[in-house]
């Protein structure tokens, strides 16, 4: 008997993806494959494998793997040098991943050292996406809720898990796109061409790294490159341990001031207490998931916002921060108090002189669904794999233990339709049809080889 291994549709699979298994380190362990929102994962030969067409690189793979068998792609570092104007597009949560005796203005000139010649908060495109996130919902007061595209993995989410609530999604760049615009705009004001200017995001999160690679409106990045801000903060942490927090000043653009708004968007609430109306603020993928599916069932109360992210407390529970969430989202707060101290007007007020000029950018084409759930192209043949569907789910034992490599039994009957699994791979229909003498013992034991891995059924010293 075949065990088809895993496939994916061509049609589908055009997403770009940060996140990457490394089979040599891979222990099959099928933690990944349990945690992960929409069922993309799938182990096979011991291995897990990813399902392009499902996968929205929300990271919680990358949290749980026990052996660190998954990476996050970045660019590397030395691209920078490529440019003549270099860019560090920083979020305000990088700032609060150092202790409260290293300031804003000290880590600054320690990324100028590092060999940026410019940089500049993310959060600096806050206020525009602010005025905007208000004109369109005074615009669409028959269209809610409106649900915003700042996190990229929620609206990933939306596109393959919930393709019917696609048309909610505020079509918005989030501040990274705004505050890129608006920099790479200022520095051609300036005299510097655009071939000679690059500009490096450096991020805490993987969906914005695939975002960038791969925007879910197929419009292009004002991006350069994407740099992981552990790398970057391992970096600046050793320079400031080197006690070079005194680097002579460096010629270059330094953080502008925000206002205390701006610092807490990134952080839960952060949009959402911005807005007027009925407003609701959700975080933690899982948490997303469970409301939307009642969200869809129209099971709600007449919201007019949500603001969805996938990690828990928001940005400041990124994948690649270093630094506890909960301690990282109190300095932010920390700094939002002093900023409103300084600048009590909200945001910054030298940033307007572009405003009309930025404004017809900020909006981004129809996001489209893809939905994972897609059986066929062709109805009559998704209706009929629908109905195999049923009928494989009444054969089966509805115990979602994951002991055939697929997440749970409807994923089975699912990949068994598609031509990914196969009846045998559940271990109770194995002894059901050796029972009726349908499948020989030695047989089954292939069979759980092919889908865990020879190493777990051979090796005696284990």
């Amino acid at each position: 008997m075949n065990n088809p291994d895993i496939s994916t549709d061509k049609k589908m699979s055009d997403f770009h993806h940060a996140l990457k298994i490394v089979d040599d380190l891979c222990i099959g362990c099928s933690k990944c494959m349990n945690i992960c929102p929409t069922h993309a994962i799938r182990v096979r030969n011991g291995k897990a494998r990813l399902m392009d067409n499902r996968c929205i690189d929300c990271g919680e793979c990358y949290r749980i793997c026990p052996v660190s068998a998954i990476i996050i792609e970045q660019d590397d570092f030395s691209r920078i040098f490529n440019f003549k104007h270099r860019v560090a597009l920083v979020p305000a949560v990088f700032f609060a991943q150092f202790a409260a005796k290293h300031s804003v203005e000290q880590i600054t000139q320690t990324l100028l050292e590092l060999g940026f010649t410019h940089v500049f908060e993310i959060e600096n495109g806050a206020r525009l996406i602010r005025q905007e996130t208000r004109n369109l919902l005074a615009e669409n007061r028959e269209l809610k809720p409106l649900i915003s595209t700042f996190c990229p993995a929620i609206v990933r989410l939306v596109q393959v898990k919930f393709p019917a609530l696609v048309h909610h999604l505020m079509l918005l760049k989030p501040p990274l796109d705004a505050a890129a615009i608006w920099f790479r705009h200022h520095l051609e004001q300036h005299g510097a061409r655009r071939d000679e200017t690059g500009i490096f995001y450096v991020t805490q999160c993987a969906a914005k790294i695939a975002a960038i690679k791969s925007p879910a409106e197929g419009e292009a990045s004002p991006i350069s490159g994407v740099i992981n801000m552990d790398e970057i903060y391992n970096k600046v942490s050793a320079k400031l341990k080197d006690g070079e927090e005194g680097l002579a000043q460096t010629t270059g653009t330094q953080v502008t001031m925000l206002g205390a708004e701006d610092v807490l968007w990134s952080l839960t609430t952060g949009e959402s207490s911005q807005i007027t109306g009925k407003r609701l603020a959700i975080d933690g993928v899982h948490n997303v998931t469970n409301f939307l599916e009642k969200l869809e069932q129209e099971e709600h109360p007449a919201f007019d916002f949500l603001e969805l992210r996938a990690c828990d407390e928001s940005c400041a529970g990124g994948v690649l921060t270093t630094e506890n969430r909960f301690l990282t989202a109190e300095r932010m707060r920390s700094r939002a108090r002093r900023c409103a101290a300084i600048l009590p007007e909200k945001g910054s007020a030298s940033l307007m002189h572009f405003d009309d000029e930025i404004r017809p950018l900020l909006t981004i084409a129809e996001i489209k669904p893809r939905s994972m759930m897609k059986l066929d192209e062709d109805m009559g043949e998704a209706l009929r794999k629908m109905k195999m569907i049923r009928q494989i789910m009444q054969m089966l034992p509805m115990v979602d233990c994951g002991a055939c490599g697929s997440p749970g039994c409807h994923a089975l009957a699912e990949d068994i339709v598609q031509g990914r699994g196969m009846m045998e791979n559940c271990i109770f229909i194995q002894r059901r049809y050796e029972q009726k003498g349908m499948l020989k013992p030695e047989v089954s034991a292939e069979i759980v080889k092919k889908i865990w891995g020879a190493n777990k059924i051979d090796n005696e010293n284990k």
